[in-house]
């Protein structure tokens, strides 16, 4: 593909065209999810009045679960006690990406067994103070 500054800025501008898109998307899909919300708690409490853990209508079958969330209100306790007790499937099979960042750049010598990396170039667009009519 041939390139000139014509081109570059063409493409900048479809790039923030569509990432300023993509923001008013996200935020609409949040404004629908804070209605499902509410007319999904609407429904909770309709079950529980009835005392039903199913309805079914003409729309399809509604049924209610219990969900249950663990957590710790206190970390290095929980931290000494899967240590402890080797649960570490307690843990969710993900790395915290910048606390690997941080122990590579200080131990370079001394990888954790397994560890796989993956790099890729990215641009990003800031958008020009001058250019406001493109907005």
């Amino acid at each position: 593909m041939e390139l000139d500054d014509n081109k570059i800025e063409k493409l900048m501008q479809a790039s923030v065209n569509m990432r300023d898109k993509i923001e008013n998307l996200e935020k609409e899909i949040t404004d629908i999810k804070v209605q499902k919300d509410k007319v999904d708690m609407a429904l909770n409490e309709a079950c529980r009045t009835l005392n039903v853990t199913s309805l079914k209508t003409s729309v399809g079958t509604l049924s209610r679960t219990l969900k249950t969330r663990y957590w710790s209100s206190d970390w290095p306790q929980m931290y000494d006690f899967i240590l402890e007790k080797r649960l570490p499937e307690f843990f969710e099979k993900r790395l915290v990406q910048s606390a690997i960042k941080e122990y590579l750049e200080q131990n370079p010598n001394n990888s954790p067994p397994g560890l796989q990396a993956t790099s890729e170039y990215t641009v990003r667009i800031t958008k020009s103070r001058e250019n406001k009519e493109n907005v």
